[in-house]
């Protein structure tokens, strides 16, 4: 086994930040967390609205993680710099994002759903050109026109019902749910934090269950649950693992592994959410859509790659807090 580079050496003895190998470990069950998660969620919406189940998800996330920011007397209100993108993910990355996500996953199946919602890293390249001014090489343009084409044959529009309205807005949804993504990943990545996004997390969720309850009041009334154990276990599998628990994962892992490392790692995803939803659901998957992530796949690692690329070439006063 070959020896670390000397910053990752530093970074993998740190008090508290875990060894490489231990980091993939958690980042690999992170994964499988996330991706099992899109059938659940789609299982879910049998028994509440959709927004409401956003409401419970995030209010009994923020509910935990806000508890364990309090006990390590971590707990502190953000500096006004950094309010801009804490309402910035709490508003869009989180509120704004789980409505549209919710509410297509009624129409649209949930591994299409996974894959469509996952190509955020595709939408970062040209809004980062637009809004951090980032030049468009021809390793960007060359992911993103992969990707599109991706989401084109996943898409089969030679064989899509055009004609089913709920279906087409489902998409729709959905695509609009990661480009929401990637300009607050845009955002985000542009901030300079006085603190944190760890100790910005529990005032995310504290707005997101706000903004949420407002839009479930509204939109759907008050809640009409089909309380079951089963149902029970998919709200709790929400809130403390594909919430709680993998929010907490991915900060410890990027202390460990490089960005790039972790995103790569992480486009496993929508593969499990995909096979997941074969197995739990009964979803079929035709050639056309395999090939359309593939082509998906490829342009995302594209970009990422170039992302590395592009942040490598800054110099160390300008590369964001990683």
């Amino acid at each position: 086994m070959q020896p670390l580079p000397a910053p990752d050496r530093a970074r993998a003895t740190r008090p508290g930040v875990p060894a490489p190998a231990t980091a993939l470990g958690l980042l690999s069950v992170t994964v499988v967390l996330l991706g099992v998660n899109w059938p659940l969620m789609k299982i879910g919406l049998d028994s509440v609205e959709p927004v409401w189940f956003a409401v419970l998800r995030v209010a009994t996330a923020g509910t935990v993680i806000g508890g364990i920011a309090l006990l390590t007397g971590r707990l502190r209100l953000p500096p006004r710099h950094d309010w801009p993108v804490v309402a910035s993910v709490g508003a869009g990355g989180i509120a704004l994002n789980l409505v549209l996500v919710f509410t297509a996953l009624q129409f649209v199946p949930a591994g299409r759903s996974s894959v469509l919602v996952w190509t955020a890293g595709l939408w970062t390249v040209p809004i980062a050109a637009v809004a951090l001014r980032e030049r468009m090489t021809g390793r960007r343009w060359a992911g993103l026109i992969a990707g599109i084409a991706g989401i084109v044959l996943l898409f089969e529009p030679w064989r899509f019902a055009w004609s089913e309205g709920d279906i087409v807005v489902g998409h729709g949804l959905l695509i609009a749910s990661a480009v929401l993504q990637a300009a607050v990943i845009v955002h985000t990545r542009g901030h300079r934090w006085e603190t944190g996004p760890t100790a910005a997390l529990p005032w995310q969720m504290l707005l997101g269950t706000l903004l949420l309850l407002g839009v479930a009041l509204v939109r759907e009334g008050a809640p009409e649950i089909e309380w079951s154990m089963g149902f029970g276990a998919i709200v709790a599998y929400q809130a403390l693992l594909a919430t709680g628990f993998a929010a907490w994962a991915k900060q410890m892992v990027t202390l460990s592994l490089r960005a790039t490392t972790v995103s790569l790692v992480l486009m496993a995803v929508p593969v499990v959410g995909l096979v997941s939803s074969v197995i739990i659901l009964g979803e079929t998957v035709s050639g056309g859509g395999i090939a359309g992530v593939v082509g998906i796949a490829f342009g995302v690692a594209v970009s990422l790659l170039a992302e590395r690329a592009h942040l490598s070439a800054l110099p160390p006063g300008d590369r964001p807090n990683r």
